[in-house]
């Protein structure tokens, strides 16, 4: 059975859409001024995180005249190039060795004003190369080219890769798989970030189905999202 791009199934009208739309409204005003980049992660795997990625990069993209580029940063799990039927080759890893420029590893995508990059061609040990020098140095020129950039990043417990890039991006997003992610864990992630002194902005709940077809796993089809500093939800 051929595996469609997630392109396929996302709709500008839909509720989830207008979702992500007010959620980018939410955050791109950061305590500093305006948001450049913004780090999604998760605490553990098969959260979701990488679905929530992709529609917030499409609904941005769909509903403003920004150049938007979402990169994948999990050298481990890739998953951007699935969901968008990509070359998985040709991508981070390849721009931390320095082994392409910055331009070569963009890809384009169906969707005006969106591109990729995906997380590159896989290597052993992904910390080995993660210099958070080279990482900003990375980072610094994208923005030449974007006017945002969503970064697709490992969970937090599992590995460090998260807090070192968390470290050289504007804000953070943590997506918990509600019903599923016990709270002690995700507290965990909470802790591990704080004391890294990273800026986290809030949870993305994640745990809707019926859009995606079974073969995406955890499904994406609507979410809340909670304001660190009032609780409140914003629907």
């Amino acid at each position: 059975m051929k595996i469609e791009s997630v392109v396929n199934f996302y709709d500008r009208e839909s509720v989830g859409a207008t979702e992500f739309r007010r959620l980018y409204a939410n955050i791109r005003k950061g305590e500093n001024g305006e948001l450049r980049n913004l780090m999604i992660t998760s605490s553990a795997v098969e959260e979701g995180k990488s679905t929530i990625s992709s529609f917030l990069a499409m609904s941005i993209a769909e509903s403003t005249e920004q150049k938007i580029l979402l990169l994948d940063t999990d050298m481990r799990r890739p998953m951007i190039n699935v969901l968008f039927k990509l070359p998985l080759e040709t991508g981070f890893s390849d721009l931390l060795l320095k082994e392409i420029d910055v331009k070569d590893a963009i890809k384009q995508t169906p969707i005006q004003n969106l591109s990729i990059i995906t997380a590159g061609k896989l290597i052993q040990d992904p910390s080995a190369i993660l210099n958070p020098k080279r990482l900003h140095d990375v980072l610094e020129e994208l923005k030449f080219y974007f006017d945002f950039i969503v970064v697709d990043a490992p969970p937090v417990i599992p590995v460090s890769d998260p807090v070192i890039i968390a470290a050289e991006t504007d804000a953070t997003l943590l997506v918990v798989r509600a019903g599923s992610t016990p709270r002690d864990v995700v507290k965990r992630s909470q802790n591990f970030l704080n004391n890294s002194r990273i800026n986290v902005l809030g949870v993305v709940l994640n745990n809707y189905d019926e859009v995606l077809p079974y073969y995406y796993s955890p499904r994406y089809y609507s979410y809340k999202y909670y304001n660190r500093e009032s609780d409140s939800v914003k629907k």
